[in-house]
């Protein structure tokens, strides 16, 4: 089982200022546990889900494990007509899927390099901000 308590080092700025956010555990499900943010209030999550799916054999293949990091937090975006406002969800889901014997220095590597790509300003600025792929 995970802690009650995730800290979470985060670099708002990607300039190496390591800012700790603290989530606590909300809520346990079978497969899925929730977390919340100091700022989680009910007109505005703050949120982190974990998740997992157990492997499935099938013939002499052991399967694939499955997890999933969902981060959701409330935001306060401007409507179409320009003078209202309104609170929307943004959302980052962050899937694996991993075949069962995968060495543990394997799936490091794998999860290092994502951790490379979502922290590069080059390529995710432009996907995020402009759309490109």
């Amino acid at each position: 089982m995970q802690p009650n308590q995730l800290v979470l080092p985060v670099d708002p700025m990607n300039n190496g200022t390591v800012v700790p956010e603290t989530y606590e555990r909300f809520e346990e499900f079978q497969n899925r546990s929730v977390y919340i943010g100091e700022t989680h209030v009910n007109e505005a999550r703050d949120t982190v889900n974990l998740y997992r799916s157990f492997p499935t054999k099938s013939g002499n293949f052991k399967g694939v494990a499955k997890t999933t990091v969902k981060l959701s937090k409330d935001v306060v975006v401007a409507g179409v007509d320009s003078s209202t406002s309104l609170t929307a969800p943004a959302i980052i889901e962050i899937n694996f899927s991993f075949p069962v014997g995968m060495t543990a220095a394997a799936v490091k590597v794998c999860r290092q390099r994502a951790v490379a790509a979502l922290d590069s300003d080059e390529i995710m600025d432009p996907l995020n901000n402009q759309l490109m792929v």
